[in-house]
């Protein structure tokens, strides 16, 4: 009983990673983590790209990973993407 509370799901891991990559996104820019988690989730980055490219991004390097969302988000925020509609739910 003790070992099935110690092991976290999958769910479990990838919510904990999609965290802490916008937690190390919103310090690099400087930002409260609330406002990183608005603008990745208004052009769609957790689920169309933290989420499932999770089994790669997971085994990278914390730099690089930031890095890489970084510059992600930026190309997404420039190209105008955006899976909000006009009520602030996700498309």
């Amino acid at each position: 009983m003790m070992e099935q509370l110690r092991q976290m799901t999958d769910e479990q891991s990838r919510m904990i990673f999609v965290a802490s990559c916008i937690e190390a996104v919103a310090r690099r820019e400087n930002i409260p983590a609330t406002e990183m988690y608005r603008r990745m989730s208004r052009v769609g980055m957790i689920h169309h790209y933290i989420l499932p490219y999770y089994d790669v991004l997971h085994t990278q390097s914390r730099q690089y990973v930031t890095d890489t969302l970084l510059e992600t988000l930026h190309n997404w925020e420039a190209a105008g993407m955006s899976m909000v509609d006009e009520e602030g739910g996700e498309r």
